[in-house]
């Protein structure tokens, strides 16, 4: 049998520091190991959906991937994740992944603004004001000098809220406003955080210099982003292989026709690795559209193993190898 540790939700959820996850994250992306994007079952009846996909990472000895349902008839969404020894294939750990998904998400959202925005960068917006638009926010803080928050989502209760809450934790001065293009007009920085099928704000607006990071939507049909802001900037993916699956503001931008397939400048590992350049001028507008990828969180989990390890945390179940019990028998 072999030993592997079983994670809870609540024993990872204040584990690792924002700037923990960051750390990690980028390590992950740099090493530009086997990654697949998402593959997506959707259920009409009862509606939901089933997603997962996987990495490894060579260099840090870790891989697995992240399977989760959402939807159906609880309405809620469940996260699970195995994580392998890159090494020897043995199984290091079963984790409960919902309390971590907005920390790594938020630090792989980091991880593009430090490598695309201006090092001056002093002026962001966010555009939503849940979970994940908190997660973007605390690893944000983390690769620049915010002085000024701007958020804005449809609902002003939960962006007065969103504002009221920052406002407490981050040394930047967080407001809400009352559109997106009150937000967007002068950041320096954009993210966009939301669950929106249509553009959240017009490209147009974007001074040169301004980095956008969307990681709210992984479809062909629905986008955050509007043609002229692909059109505009220096497009950067997560992964590579997702641009033409499911980047919809890539994909709508290239059915415009303001765009060709050559549009895509590259992909976040290939970025940090210099494979090809991150921002090459102040003017320069840049985009990192992140759908979310196994890369990410493979990175974290084992990040957040290896702490657990060391804290004593979690419990250990007996997982039986197929040469023991794969008999037929």
């Amino acid at each position: 049998m072999t030993e592997t540790l079983f994670l809870t939700s609540g024993e990872l959820a204040d584990l690792a520091t924002p700037a923990e996850y960051v750390e990690a994250v980028r390590e992950g992306y740099r090493q530009q190991g086997p990654a697949e994007p998402r593959t997506r079952l959707v259920s009409e009846a009862p509606v939901g959906m089933l997603t997962g996909y996987l990495a490894i990472l060579p260099e840090t000895g870790a891989m697995g991937g992240y399977t989760y349902a959402a939807g159906f008839e609880r309405g809620d969404v469940h996260f699970v994740l195995p994580l392998f020894d890159a090494r020897s294939g043995d199984p290091l750990a079963l984790i409960d992944g919902a309390s971590m998904n907005p920390f790594k998400t938020g630090a792989t959202g980091a991880v593009g603004i430090d490598a695309l925005a201006r090092e001056d960068a002093s002026v962001l917006a966010i555009i939503g004001s849940g979970a994940q638009a908190r997660g973007q926010l605390a690893a944000a803080v983390t690769v620049r000098d915010f002085e000024t928050v701007n958020v804005y989502s449809p609902t002003k209760e939960h962006r007065e809220a969103f504002a009221s809450e920052a406002n407490g934790r981050y040394d930047a001065s967080v407001g809400a406003v009352a559109s997106s293009d009150a937000a967007v007009e002068g950041a320096d920085v954009v993210i966009t955080a939301t669950n929106a099928d249509e553009p959240v704000f017009d490209g147009d607006l974007l001074e040169p210099g301004t980095h956008v990071t969307a990681m709210g939507r992984y479809d062909p049909e629905k986008r955050e982003l509007d043609a002229t802001t692909v059109e505009r900037a220096t497009y950067v993916v997560d992964l590579r292989a997702r641009a033409a699956q499911d980047a919809g503001a890539f994909i709508r931008a290239v059915e415009e026709g303001v765009v060709s397939e050559g549009h895509l400048h590259g992909d976040l590992g290939e970025v940090l690795a210099g494979d090809v350049p991150g921002r090459q001028s102040d003017d320069e507008i840049t985009v990192f559209d992140s759908g979310g990828t196994a890369i990410e969180t493979v990175a974290a989990a084992h990040m957040l193993y290896e702490k657990a390890k060391a804290e004593g945390l979690g419990e250990y179940v007996d997982l039986a190898p197929g040469s023991e019990a794969l008999t037929g028998r």
